[in-house]
């Protein structure tokens, strides 16, 4: 096998490979999931747009139109946990910075999360710098980010999956919805044991999202090739012994080493 310091461009992923079809599963698992990301945007979008036509700036109260859909979203998607639309800061006229955020308890109940966002006393004030706000913003493009520990929203491992929302082209905030990562990985690890290689899946920053690799765990990070570029290529690469895979359309790589 040849090994080559940097991505050698490959065909596209052939459609009989076991590995196509386990990125296509993959990607049918979380395209359900950025549905209901797709519908928050909008719904936001079209909010915001009413607003502006008002000649004005819009408040806290007015994302209330938005927790209808939301409550619906988590009530019908059962791999979302959380779900809701992120402020860029100074959007609204009543504070710097606001989660319209709705969560789904294990009793079934979809409850608000309430945070003190105040700089003075929040550690979470500024949360432009997180992966699952940065991403979209800087891209343009939707993000998978995680997993990590969400001890802003919940204190469970978990993964976020985001896309940006414009305002006549401005970017003014993410729409988002969590997946605890426990059951991301109780719908696709079993995928990635049918691999005869091991395998494990990354996004976009080389982060683990699920694995049945134990020398590559969920969370960690997998070093060398530029996953953002294989995204981008939407074409199966090679790198250091390993095949790149991307989920065809779903911001993850699969990672299958070679035997």
């Amino acid at each position: 096998m040849s090994r080559s310091p940097g991505l050698a461009g490959a065909a596209a992923t052939l459609d009989a490979s076991p590995e196509a079809a386990v990125a296509a599963q993959v990607r049918s698992t979380l395209e359900a999931v950025f549905e209901a990301v797709a519908e928050t945007r909008t719904d936001t979008a079209r909010l915001l747009a009413r607003v502006a036509a008002q000649s004005r700036r819009p408040a806290t109260v007015d994302l209330a139109a938005l927790r209808p859909g939301l409550h619906l979203r988590l009530t019908r998607q059962e791999l979302v946990s959380g779900a809701g639309f992120v402020a860029a800061p100074g959007l609204l006229s009543d504070v710097p910075a606001w989660l319209e955020w709705w969560q789904q308890g294990s009793d079934g109940d979809v409850r608000p999360l309430l945070l003190d966002l105040d700089p003075e006393h929040s550690a979470y004030s500024d949360y432009t710098h997180w992966d699952w706000f940065a991403l979209p913003r800087d891209t343009g493009q939707r993000a998978v980010a995680g997993p990590y520990v969400d001890y802003l929203c919940s204190d469970e491992y978990s993964l976020t999956l985001s896309a940006p929302v414009q305002l006549e082209g401005r970017f003014v905030g993410v729409a988002a919805a969590d997946v605890y990562l426990r059951h991301f990985e109780n719908a696709v690890v079993p995928l990635l044991q049918r691999l005869p290689g091991a395998a494990h899946l990354v996004n976009a920053r080389g982060r683990v999202a699920a694995s049945a690799d134990p020398a590559h765990l969920a969370g960690s990070l997998t070093k060398g090739p530029d996953f953002g570029a294989v995204l981008a290529s939407a074409r199966t690469a090679r790198f250091d012994g390993m095949r790149l895979v991307p989920c065809d359309g779903v911001p993850l790589v699969l990672v299958v080493l070679d035997d």
